[in-house]
């Protein structure tokens, strides 16, 4: 599936939409999700907010991905650099926005929109 920057910015866009109205909820119930690996990187719960508010089209990494494990909706990850360091984030949007990950990347995160003139 070949996903295009236009369903990249709808999904953003919704995300905003739904995050700003209702706030984000954050599964902070993993380890490396959890507020001390959030502290090691120098990021508290405002910044990380920050930092999601800000992804743009352009930090789109893969997806949408089927939630088969919660059987919630598709999620969809981004990476943003911080301190340089590449932070993973992987996101969904139904009736509430929901961060399922955040935390630095575990492998090279790919950006196929990162070299598009846009």
């Amino acid at each position: 599936m070949v996903i295009t920057i236009d369903e990249v910015r709808a999904f953003l866009n919704e995300f905003k939409i739904k995050a700003k109205a209702f706030g984000i909820i954050y599964r902070d119930d993993r380890d490396k999700n959890d507020i001390n690996s959030l502290l090691k990187l120098g990021i508290n719960n405002v910044i990380r907010e920050e930092i999601i508010f800000s992804l743009e089209k352009i930090d789109y990494s893969e997806g949408p991905i089927i939630d088969t494990l919660n059987k919630g909706a598709d999620m969809w990850v981004f990476g943003k650099d911080y301190n340089d360091t590449d932070i993973y984030i992987k996101i969904s949007v139904s009736n509430r926005a929901l961060c399922i990950s955040f935390h630095e990347a575990e492998y090279p995160l790919k950006f196929p929109f990162k070299t598009q003139t846009l």
